[in-house]
Order: C-alpha cells, then sequence, then structure tokens
C-alpha cells in the first residue's frame, strides 16, 4: 500500500468513527426506555416497544462495527495493514475504502 494511499484511508477511517459515534448517540435516544405513564394505545404501545428492539440491535453492531474501526485506525501504519487476515493476500483497496474495518479480503470472507 502506498503511503497516499495509507494517509487516504486513514482519513477515511477517521471519519468513519465519527460518523459512527453519532450514530450511535441517535440509536442511544431510541432505546430509551418506554414509558408506561405516556397514554398512547396498545398497538401503538407494542408498534413501539418492536421498534425499540430493532434500535437495540442496530445499536450493538454499530458499535461492534465502531470497535473494529478503531481497531483498523490502531493498525493503519503497520506493514501487514490491508493484508488478509487468512490468505495473506493484499485485500483490495476499493473494499478497504469501502469497508476500511475488512481484515478478509473477498474470497476469504465468503468462506
Amino acid at each position: 500500500m502506498t503511503p497516499t494511499a495509507r494517509k487516504e484511508l486513514k482519513t477515511k477511517i477517521t471519519e468513519a468513527i465519527a460518523s459512527t459515534e453519532e450514530k450511535i448517540k441517535s440509536l442511544e435516544e431510541l432505546t430509551k426506555p418506554i414509558s408506561p405513564e405516556n397514554s398512547i394505545g396498545r398497538v401503538s404501545r407494542m408498534d413501539a416497544i418492536n421498534n425499540k428492539s430493532v434500535a437495540e440491535v442496530s445499536l450493538r453492531s454499530t458499535r461492534q462495527k465502531l470497535g473494529k474501526l478503531k481497531v483498523a485506525l490502531s493498525r493503519v501504519d503497520n506493514e501487514d495493514f490491508g493484508n488478509c487476515a487468512f490468505c495473506k493476500n493484499p485485500i483490495q483497496p476499493a473494499r478497504l475504502m469501502y469497508m476500511p474495518e475488512s481484515s478478509r479480503c473477498v474470497r476469504c470472507a465468503d468462506r
């Protein structure tokens, strides 16, 4: 990986971390407990509970992505960054720009 590509990727990861942290804040608002004292109908309450469950799953997934992005940011200056964790071949640059937290090439990720 060239130094320029590494620098671009580092910028991309930093931006992704910032946007992911913002997404986590908004998801945390959506996962707050639903107060029983709110006078909403039974169907509306069930819908609110369902939406809360969906937001909780999304929050968990987003937190995992944030952890992977932080690991990628800490490793981006390593010489072996950008190589597949399994086959050791270079990961396609387009994949790294789209998913900077990737540690596997497309072929190994499909397995």
